[in-house]
C-alpha cells in the first residue's frame, strides 16, 4: 500500500535573503578613506618643494670637477661658483653647462646632482693640434678650428707646430676649410712619432697644399692635400741625394704621382744623375 506524506507548510524552511546594507556601507567607507589618504598625499606633495628648499641639509657644499686637464678646477669653480650654496633640487644645471661652455678648452660638459649636497662636473676637453698665428699672436686650435686659448707661458711644454695661412683674413676668424687641413694632416702623422715630432711649422695659405718646415731645415715641403706620410718619407729617402747634388734647396713639390720638383735657393744647381735614376723622376725648376 503506498504511503502519501504530505510536507506541512508550517515547516518550510525559510528563505532569508542577506541585506546589502553593510557591504554598501563598507564601499561608502572605503571611498572616503581614500579620498582622504589622496588628499593627504596631495598636500605633502604640494608643500614638500617649498619645506625641502629651506632645508640646510640639501644645499650644495660640494662641487667635484672630472675629465679636466688643462682646465684647472679653480677656473670651474669660478665659472659655476655661484652654485655652491643653492638648493640643489633648485639649482639651474643647464645654465651653468652654459657657463662652462664658454671656456676655450671645453668641448662638452654635464653636471649632475648627488643629493643631499653635491655637483659633479664632467669636462671633455678640446685637443689642441697647433698654435695658430693670427693678427700677430699665437694661439692653440683644435681639429675644428677652434681657438681654444692664446699661447702663453703656461703651455710652454706643448710641443706643437706653428700654423700659418689659417686666418686669411683681417677679422682674425679661422677658416674651416683650412683648420680641416691641417686637421687631416695632423691625424695622418698621429701613429707616426718619427714624423710628426720633426714638424716645425705648416702653411696653408693654400686651402688644397699642406706646406710644412721640418726642424732641422729650411726646405718647404709640398704634401698636397693627401697622402701626407707617404709623401713625407719620399722626401726624407730624397734628401741624401739631393743635398749631394744641390747645396741649399728653398723648396721640394711632392704632390704630383710621377714628378718631383725642386727649387734651388742659389742660382747655380749640379743637376744629379743619381736624383734622375729614382723611380720618381726629379726636375729642378
Amino acid at each position: 500500500m503506498a504511503v502519501q506524506t504530505r510536507t506541512d507548510r508550517r515547516f518550510r524552511r525559510v528563505h532569508v535573503r542577506p541585506s546589502r546594507r553593510p557591504l554598501a556601507s563598507m564601499a561608502k567607507l572605503h571611498l572616503v578613506g581614500g579620498g582622504i589618504i589622496f588628499c593627504g598625499v596631495a598636500l605633502v606633495a604640494f608643500l614638500l618643494p617649498d619645506v625641502l628648499s629651506g632645508a640646510g641639509f640639501l644645499r650644495v657644499t660640494t662641487i667635484t670637477v672630472r675629465g679636466n686637464e688643462h682646465v684647472s678646477p679653480g677656473e670651474v669653480l669660478a665659472l659655476i661658483g655661484p652654485l655652491r650654496g643653492q638648493n640643489i633640487l633648485k639649482a639651474d644645471l643647464e645654465a651653468n653647462r652654459k657657463r662652462l661652455m664658454a671656456s676655450g678648452w671645453v668641448r662638452t660638459a654635464t653636471l649632475r646632482r648627488v643629493l643631499p649636497s653635491t655637483i659633479e662636473v664632467n669636462i671633455e676637453e678640446r685637443d689642441p693640434i697647433g698654435l695658430a698665428r693670427v693678427g700677430g699672436r699665437l694661439y692653440l686650435i683644435d681639429g675644428d678650428g677652434v681657438v681654444i686659448d692664446e699661447y702663453g707661458p703656461r703651455f710652454a711644454g706643448e710641443s706643437l707646430p706653428i700654423i700659418d695661412g689659417v686666418s686669411p683674413g683681417t677679422d682674425g676668424a679661422v677658416d674651416e676649410t683650412r683648420a680641416q687641413l691641417v686637421s687631416s694632416f695632423v691625424a695622418a702623422l698621429e701613429t707616426l712619432p718619427e714624423l710628426s715630432s720633426r714638424i716645425s711649422q705648416i702653411n696653408v695659405e693654400d686651402p688644397y697644399d699642406a706646406v710644412v718646415l721640418l726642424n732641422d731645415g729650411p726646405t718647404l715641403i709640398h704634401l698636397g692635400h693627401e697622402q701626407f706620410a707617404d709623401r713625407l718619407r719620399e722626401y726624407l729617402e730624397l734628401v741624401p741625394a739631393l743635398g749631394a747634388y744641390v747645396a741649399d734647396i728653398d723648396y721640394v713639390d711632392l704632390r704630383f704621382d710621377q714628378r718631383v720638383f725642386i727649387r734651388p735657393a742659389e742660382s747655380e744647381v749640379h743637376a744629379s744623375q743619381a736624383a734622375a735614376n729614382h723611380a720618381r723622376k726629379v726636375e729642378i725648376q
